[in-house]
């Protein structure tokens, strides 16, 4: 299983729109994407403008297929401009 973590640290003013927008990329991701597993959107609890990501595919193959779907590409391309920073890691899940 390949694992995907992503911080973000979102502009204040553009919190609001990002939140919603990821949430629903999210979603579409587990719902229309077969190698999707999991697709989790977390925000710090004192920071709002800190967001992390933690996503679950089959394989590498499964997480390019997800980086090629509109909705991915849309909410890329929408969010851009709200971002400050962001970082992004590929891991190996091992266990369970």
């Amino acid at each position: 299983m390949n694992v995907i973590v992503v911080d973000f640290i979102i502009k204040p003013e553009h919190v609001a729109a990002f939140r919603t927008a990821i949430v629903e990329n999210a979603r579409l991701s587990r719902e229309s994407e077969p190698g999707c597993r999991q697709f989790d959107v977390c925000v710090d609890p004192k920071d709002a403008t800190r967001i992390f990501l933690y996503e679950l595919y089959d394989d590498e193959a499964a997480f390019q297929a997800h980086l090629r779907t509109a909705h991915f590409l849309e909410f890329d391309r929408a969010s851009a401009p709200w971002v400050a920073a962001k970082s992004a890691r590929a891991l190996a899940r091992a266990a369970p």
